[in-house]
């Protein structure tokens, strides 16, 4: 997985009832452009994620 600042992380429910969680991307720690990622999510906070199986990237549309 490789993700840019400003890209979109979307990362389904991993179980039953269990909604989607969808952020923005906010800081990119390896010059691969690998996790983990800073990211700010819909609900404002903000924390390092490391994506799995789960996830994916949607590009952001300035790129």
């Amino acid at each position: 997985m490789r993700a840019n600042v400003g890209d979109r992380l979307i990362v389904e429910g991993a179980h039953v009832g269990e909604g989607r969680r969808e952020g923005v991307i906010t800081e990119v720690r390896h010059d691969d452009h690998s996790p983990p990622y800073t990211v700010r999510w819909e609900d404002g906070h903000e924390g390092l994620v490391v994506p799995g199986p789960d996830a994916r990237i949607l590009p952001s549309a300035t790129r």
